[in-house]
């Protein structure tokens, strides 16, 4: 597993339908070592804290695999690295084998599996395309965040390494599945109980998964 590499971006205004927006998703790669801190990565900067960045969302991670996708899916667009947001572009953790709560090491920084992205329209805005939110995340490829444990270093090269896996072991992609799905069964509630017992799962995601239960009977 590697970092393939390694991009910022501050907040900036562009158009769309019309009205200005401000926003962080427009990333660039950068050079050379790059402190990763518990909140972001030096020089990167997220627009509308009430949804993007915190402690949970401290690093969006997007794995180099699904460009060969979206290449197909969009012929003749361009898609360069960090055009989806992300700050980590990785090679080796797909949304299918990580699981809430894994570990990893990334150069002298040490960071967990919190959630999986759920785009916003801003997304839209970066391929100006009313579209790509709802093609995103019916793919399921929709990427993961990593919250800091130990502040450190970071760049491009850098090997991903396992610390610890999470004993309760729901993958990523099972958390976005779970997240759209119309209707629960027993799968779907023990997978939701699964999830819930990891600690590194944000309370907002317990809290939806919590209401969705009573919804259909289960809470």
């Amino acid at each position: 597993m590697k970092l393939i590499s390694v991009s910022t971006g501050l907040p900036r205004e562009t158009t769309w339908h019309g009205r200005t927006v401000t926003t962080g998703i427009f990333k660039q790669p950068v050079d050379g070592r790059v402190a990763l801190r518990k909140l972001n990565l030096d020089g990167d900067r997220q627009a509308d804290l009430t949804v993007h960045g915190g402690e949970y969302k401290a690093v969006y991670c997007y794995p180099i695999e699904h460009y060969d996708y979206w290449k197909k899916e969009l012929p003749g667009r361009e898609l360069p690295t960090a055009i989806f947001g992300e700050n980590f572009t990785t090679e080796g953790l797909l949304e299918d084998s990580i699981h809430l709560g894994d570990q990893f090491s990334i150069g002298s920084a040490e960071v967990i599996v919190t959630q999986p992205r759920l785009p916003c329209y801003k997304l839209g805005v970066r391929f100006q395309s009313d579209h790509m939110v709802r093609r995103f995340l019916a793919s399921g490829r929709t990427g993961f965040y990593f919250a800091v444990t130990h502040e450190g270093e970071v760049g491009a090269g850098d090997e991903i390494t396992v610390i610890a896996r999470d004993p309760n072991r729901v993958p990523v992609s099972e958390v976005t599945r779970l997240y759209i799905a119309k209707r629960y069964g027993n799968d779907e509630v023990s997978l939701i109980q699964r999830a819930s017992r990891v600690k590194a799962l944000p309370q907002s995601w317990k809290a939806y998964f919590e209401q969705r239960l009573q919804e259909v009977g289960w809470g």
